[in-house]
């Protein structure tokens, strides 16, 4: 009789749910309980993420602060600007995303400030300023919070924070050598340190003397002078030093850009942390749209299964506009569109990653949309795997990107013959097919800091081979005999391949005793890519949109007793490519039940 009741209420539980979520378009796939002992799920869930006290925080940013000023040379002043917003349209902006380089050394989200560093003398601590806006009530009840003084210090561990309108005192003074004296008022924090006060006194005349003297140098981020009208970044450090150059003849700007550089390419242990953190995000994301790929019609709809899983796992955003491209459009190397169909036959390629507290992941799975490679596709994707196990193996301290570049182009160059793609396997003919390096840093951009320096403890890259058989590479090449020669001899081969795209790509850490794998959890080898889309379609039930009608799709697996007519009888039902308003819509034509808005119909975007 008790089990009877229980089972009873455990129904009617589970009926509500499934109404509730059918209400909320709330996707639910339980497996049994048999299921879940037999296997752990296809689909790996991102870990927690790290934990980070303000005190290590502080800590953090006090190293790096300390390796920039250690590589500055005496008598210079390094000069930061934030993330000026930009602007998306008329008086719309884009989401702000603070500058790298003021990040790195602030971890503050603020804009229109800056921040001084300076020493008089090689061996000399450093006195560090931040510029900081005072906040603005109203400007805060239309764009949200900013930092207070004691926020700013709690975040960065900078104890001596100015108002921002002082800047450009602070720096003409310097620039035109003559005494400068902070205003009380402009001071946001106050300090009972008498020592470091008179350290910074100190450091600051100093440093006047040495300007003074003309051996004083400006440090910014700040483009060539020959380059700064075309800068796409630090487009403000161009304008200033445009201005600077024309009034401070005596004080001459260098580039801080190779200090920083070389700072940013070893990541801490905290770095390590935030990195395989958006590699954990990447990873979910990638194999939530395994699952769901068979289900789905459109590019943008992949797109949107990886986007939201960022989003639901707190990243900050992407590292860089997601790449999804099925069939044909796998061959373009950054296709960003998104607006093809996802066909049952075709290979999808995503290349995409998460940015976690400005920590970017760069992974990339190329995969069946039925689960099952035919045997041209296979052939493709078995080659660049080959090629990536090369590039991998020759990954050692010291090693150079040029070395792992070599070693995956030399199985490209052989696979590509034996597949009848070139002509010569000696000759770089395989370039036509595989258009791209191997590897490049990673961090805080996609394509990271670092130059042609070697492998090193701590520096974080990616391997990343890939072949793109587009459909007209042979239509663009120069008409001479040769070509025509080389064309004939490969149009069977390029036939048979035509259309195919593969990139394999993943990221990896120089460990004290060799690399690690950050990407590792996510399938490679094609029977593991197989065999995780069997598991993940089986446990990810996605929605798709038909030619005309959405519906949602709702798989119950040893649920109990569910009587499906509620769920028919509120069966959600609009016009594909339309958006719905404040609500939830039973047809086209009923009105929307909304507690709080009502009479709101579908409306075309």
């Amino acid at each position: 009789m008790r089990r009877s009741f229980f089972t009873s209420t455990l129904n009617t539980i589970t009926a509500t749910l499934m109404s509730l979520a059918l209400l909320t378009g709330t996707i639910i796939s339980p497996v049994t309980a048999n299921e879940t002992r037999k296997s752990a799920p296809a689909i790996r869930l991102t870990p927690p993420a790290p934990v980070i006290t303000d005190a290590e925080r502080v800590g953090e940013l006090a190293s790096r602060r300390g390796r920039i000023a250690s590589a500055m040379e005496a008598n210079r002043m390094l000069v930061l600007f934030a993330a000026a917003p930009r602007i998306y349209t008329n008086d719309v902006d884009y989401e702000y995303r603070q500058e790298n380089n003021f990040y790195y050394l602030t971890n503050l989200r603020q804009e229109n400030a800056r921040l001084v560093m300076f020493k008089a003398a090689a061996n000399a601590q450093p006195t560090t300023i931040l510029f900081l806006p005072r906040r603005n009530p109203a400007r805060e009840t239309w764009t949200g919070y900013m930092y207070s003084p004691e926020d700013a210090r709690r975040v960065s561990g900078i104890s001596d924070i100015r108002d921002v309108r002082e800047f450009p005192a602070f720096v003409r003074a310097f620039g035109e050598g003559v005494t400068y004296n902070a205003p009380p008022e402009s001071m946001l924090t106050k300090t009972e340190d008498a020592v470091a006060t008179n350290k910074t006194n100190e450091n600051l005349r100093a440093l006047f003397a040495a300007r003074a003297a003309k051996q004083a140098r400006l440090l910014m981020l700040a483009p060539r002078a020959d380059a700064r009208d075309e800068a796409r970044e630090w487009r403000q450090e161009a304008g200033f030093a445009n201005e600077w150059e024309k009034t401070n003849k005596d004080v001459a700007i260098e580039s801080a850009f190779p200090i920083f550089a070389q700072a940013r390419l070893i990541k801490s242990p905290m770095e390590q942390r935030f990195l395989q953190h958006a590699v954990d995000i990447t990873t979910e994301a990638l194999g939530r749209a395994m699952g769901a790929a068979h289900n789905l019609k459109h590019e943008y709809e992949a797109e949107a299964e990886v986007e939201y899983t960022f989003k639901r796992r707190g990243a900050d955003y992407w590292g860089y506009p997601s790449i999804v491209g099925c069939g044909a459009n796998a061959t373009t190397l950054h296709y960003w569109e998104s607006r093809g169909e996802i066909k049952r036959d075709d290979l999808l390629l995503m290349d995409v990653g998460a940015e976690y507290d400005h920590y970017t992941a760069d992974v990339t799975r190329t995969f069946p949309v039925s689960g099952k490679f035919n045997a041209a596709q296979a052939e493709i994707y078995n080659l660049v795997f080959a090629a990536q196990e090369a590039g991998i193996k020759a990954i050692t301290p010291q090693a150079t990107f040029k070395e792992i570049n070599e070693a995956a182009n030399n199985v490209m160059r052989e696979g590509l013959f034996k597949l009848g793609l070139t002509t010569d396997r000696e000759s770089n003919q395989f370039k036509l097919w595989s258009i791209h390096g191997t590897s490049h840093w990673l961090g805080m951009n996609v394509h990271d800091v670092g130059g042609a320096q070697p492998l090193m403890r701590g520096t974080v890259f990616t391997v990343e081979p890939g072949i793109y058989i587009r459909p007209d590479a042979l239509d663009n090449l120069p008409d001479t005999p040769e070509t025509r020669k080389f064309i004939a001899a490969v149009r069977p081969a390029f036939e048979k391949y035509k259309s195919i795209g593969v990139r394999i790509e993943d990221d990896v850490l120089i460990t004290e005793t060799g690399y690690r794998n950050l990407s590792e959890k996510l399938p490679r080898t094609l029977a593991d890519v197989e065999n995780f889309m069997a598991r993940a379609q089986r446990e990810f039930q996605a929605t798709r949109r038909d030619s005309d009608v959405w519906k949602p799709v709702l798989t119950m697996q040893g649920a109990g007793d569910f009587d499906g007519s509620l769920a028919q009888s509120i069966e959600a039902r609009f016009d594909a490519g339309r958006t719905v308003r404040r609500g939830f819509v039973r047809s086209h034509t009923a009105r929307t039940m909304n507690h709080s808005h009502a009479h709101h119909h579908v409306d075309a975007e």
